[in-house]
């Protein structure tokens, strides 16, 4: 199991300090928000362009936009390795086209009340796919342990098909919801509070490891 740290409640004053605490992490989770697509707004590229300058962590991008089409190239700037946006934005199978053309990873997620079968014209040709345990919007929410039913339908997929997407799942993660998550087919979990606000971050990443 690999362990994406949310940046999303670091205190961005002193990023550079607060990206060392989380210095085993492999992948930093950015979610991106614009108060439109999800009810709430983080940041963007001006706060997260000199991201590169500070840390070697592959940069995985969470575009909670409703127009990421027009994003690409900033994201691209930044660094990051996997853009992952929204199957219910506007114009998601352009912008994965977007996205692989740049030789970046493409992910696609969906919301916890959007159906799985949502994603079935793309699952093909993406390289992640992002199952929300919460609402997006806001950090700090409740795991909704219903949600890994699409987790257990993804992985028969991939393995009936032969897709080549990972399976990631971003929300309420700790180090007790971590066992609803375990043996299910996911690869990647994204986990914020539980980690940033831990008095030992680097052992609350590893507790949410395969062991």
């Amino acid at each position: 199991m690999k362990v994406a740290t949310s940046i999303l409640n670091c205190d961005f004053n002193k990023l550079e300090e607060e990206i060392k605490k989380i210095s085993t992490s492999d992948y930093l989770h950015l979610d991106v928000m614009d108060g439109h697509f999800v009810p709430n707004i983080s940041f963007g590229y001006p706060v997260l362009k000199n991201l590169q300058n500070i840390t070697n962590i592959s940069l995985d991008s969470h575009l909670m936009i409703e127009n990421p089409y027009d994003y690409i190239d900033d994201f691209e700037k930044i660094g990051s390795k996997i853009i992952t946006i929204h199957i219910e934005a506007n114009k998601p199978i352009e912008t994965i086209k977007r996205i692989k053309n740049k030789g970046i990873k493409a992910g696609i997620s969906l919301k916890p009340n959007t159906k799985i079968e949502e994603l079935l014209p793309v699952l093909e040709t993406i390289d992640l796919v992002l199952v929300m345990t919460v609402e997006p919007g806001f950090g700090g929410q409740t795991f909704m342990k219903e949600q890994m039913k699409k987790v257990e339908y993804l992985a028969k997929l991939r393995e009936k098909h032969g897709y080549k997407y990972v399976i990631q799942v971003d929300g309420g993660i700790n180090d007790e919801t971590i066992d609803f998550v375990r043996n299910t087919g996911v690869d990647i979990v994204v986990a914020g509070t539980y980690i940033t606000k831990s008095k030992n971050p680097k052992k609350a990443i590893e507790s949410l490891r395969w062991k």
